[in-house]
């Protein structure tokens, strides 16, 4: 009888263990072979807060909940505009183009005559509402500086971003503006494109480092082994490979994703890239562009992504942000963005067309 007791009080002790254990061990996060925190998955970072916060919220970093319902609410009445005013038998828009759904014609006058317009809401996935981390929402991306803005540029930092956009500040009338200036044209040939019309570097950043949402394609999905994480964007279809406990290859060996080397610290993945080519996705940033980004779990269903950027040839100081990357069921189809480039062939035909019709008027000037 003795015996029976105290098998009894025993199972009883084994089942008060496993309910004080259980809850704990239900919320510890999924771990990998060799004991790491698992970030395989695929995520969708799609979010509607900005990378810089708008001006109205000063140093202000999180939304109040009725803020963030507005913020949401409005893109959802917006894409629901869209979707009525798309039409994908349309004929070619007027000459000028219409302005995208949520933008007043003014988008004319500053689009140029020869504009055919932009995306309208239809085609956008940029995320149902603001970032949301441990119940908080954010205004915006960066957190340092405080204001959410960039800091201030370098003169050579400046002078990159107005050559990377001066083919973009010229009102466009249809014209071959650019004949008879000084120096190379906007359009001279496929290397004078920007990356992404190249179809080299999804826009935006999104790859990164730092890896920031888009308009659209927000999708990452990552396999992690116990040398190697590899996170494979949607856009583009860029693929970033992180080495683990490894070092970074000799300065001279450049990439255009910078060489990716990470190390653990306690549950955080922490990650340096360095090593870029003199022309990089993040904005106008040097070959001197070093990231450094912090991966973990808020719960098993997000991660937390932190990142730190600093070029001292490009911004005066540091920078820093975070946000949530929430996962996903979705899958990551392919983007064959090469693929018979047409776009890009004729961008560079329209300009020797354009050049063309702008030397014959100045020959026909110059005979009168």
């Amino acid at each position: 009888m003795a015996h029976r007791t105290k098998i009894a009080s025993f199972l009883a002790t084994l089942l008060l263990l496993a309910a004080l254990v259980t809850p704990s061990a239900a919320q510890e996060t999924e771990r990998t072979i060799d004991g790491k925190p698992d970030f395989s998955g695929t995520y969708d970072i799609a979010t509607l807060t900005p990378l810089t916060r708008p001006r109205e919220f000063g140093d202000r970093l999180f939304l109040t909940t009725d803020e963030a319902d507005k913020i949401a609410a409005e893109e959802q009445a917006g894409l629901e505009l869209g979707r009525q005013v798309s039409d994908p038998d349309r004929e070619a828009p007027p000459a000028g183009g219409a302005a995208p759904v949520g933008l007043d014609e003014s988008f004319k006058e500053t689009s140029g005559a020869g504009s055919v317009g932009g995306y309208n809401n239809f085609w956008i996935d940029r995320g149902e509402g603001a970032v949301e981390i441990d119940g908080k929402f954010r205004t915006s991306i960066i957190e340092d500086p405080k204001n959410g803005q960039l800091p201030g540029w370098t003169m050579a930092g400046g002078a990159r971003i107005q050559k990377l956009f001066s083919a973009y500040t010229k009102p466009n009338d249809g014209t071959a503006w650019w004949v008879g200036q000084k120096g190379p044209g906007p359009y001279d040939d496929p290397e004078s494109l920007t990356l992404a019309d190249r179809c080299l570097i999804g826009f935006g950043s999104t790859a990164g480092p730092p890896m920031l949402p888009v308009l659209y394609n927000n999708h990452k999905r990552i396999v992690q082994t116990k040398d190697h994480l590899m996170i494979l964007n949607e856009m583009v279809h860029d693929v970033r490979i992180i080495r683990i406990a490894d070092k970074h290859d000799p300065p001279e060996v450049r990439k255009w994703l910078g060489d990716s080397v990470g190390h653990w610290e306690g549950n955080v993945l922490v990650v340096n890239t360095k090593n870029f080519r003199d022309e990089t996705a993040m904005f106008a940033a040097s070959r001197d562009l070093e990231v450094t980004e912090r991966f973990s779990k808020l719960d098993d269903t997000a991660l937390l992504y932190e990142f730190t950027v600093n070029d001292t040839d490009t911004w005066q100081k540091p920078w820093s942000g975070s946000y949530s990357w929430p996962a996903t069921d979705n899958k990551v189809y392919e983007y064959a963005c090469h693929e018979g480039n047409y776009a890009m062939k004729g961008i560079l035909k329209g300009a020797r067309l354009l050049e063309g019709e702008a030397i014959a008027a100045a020959a026909s000037d110059s005979d009168d």
